[in-house]
């Protein structure tokens, strides 16, 4: 059975000052010290911190942990995945950052930001399968813009008619599910 979007209204519900900008990327295989090498990431002087207290430092501008010369990020492991999440952040669907971080593995990506412009991402060592709008899903590109249709629409893409303003975050996290394996959830999150 494929998640639906139903299955995360509760991203929007508990989460909401989130869910008006975020990145979410999921990649498989790579270490914690692998992706920072592949992203040339500064991690010295961050400590480990919660989710909560990335969200704060990351919307709170230059100081201890907030950076505007950058991106701000936190990644944790997940199985054989890792979990980037990005508050008001986009660096997961920066082709320039997720086609090379991609290399010799998967890469799946959703992102919104403030003003709803979103985008998703599936990418295969290198080769972007599939990108398209979540909330205007009916033009899609990538090499294989049509392999996932019937899982979309499962998961609560309107393909004909355009998204569902309410549902198409929900429908973004139930496709990643789809190709990774990996349910998020608050208390992953958290």
């Amino acid at each position: 059975m494929t998640a639906t979007a139903v299955d995360y209204t509760w991203f929007r519900e508990r989460f909401a000052y989130l869910a008006e900008a975020y990145c979410f990327t999921l990649i498989r295989g790579l270490t914690s010290e692998e992706l920072a090498a592949r992203l040339g990431a500064r991690t010295e002087g961050f400590p480990d911190m919660t989710f909560e207290e990335l969200v704060d430092s990351a919307f709170s501008g230059p100081g201890s942990y907030g950076t505007w010369d950058g991106h701000f990020f936190g990644a944790v492991p997940v199985g054989d995945w890792i979990l980037i999440v990005e508050p008001n952040g986009f660096l997961g669907v920066t082709r320039k950052a997720i086609v090379p971080l991609s290399a010799g593995t998967r890469l799946v990506s959703h992102f919104r930001n403030v003003n709803s412009v979103n985008y998703f991402y599936w990418v295969e060592d290198g080769d972007i399968r599939l990108f398209f709008e979540p909330l205007s899903p009916s033009p899609r590109y990538g090499s294989d813009p049509d392999g996932l249709v019937e899982i979309m629409q499962q998961a609560g893409f309107d393909l004909r008619n355009g998204g569902n303003h309410n549902l198409y975050m929900g429908a973004a996290f139930a496709l990643a599910e789809h190709l990774t394996g990996i349910k998020v959830t608050p208390q992953l999150l958290e």
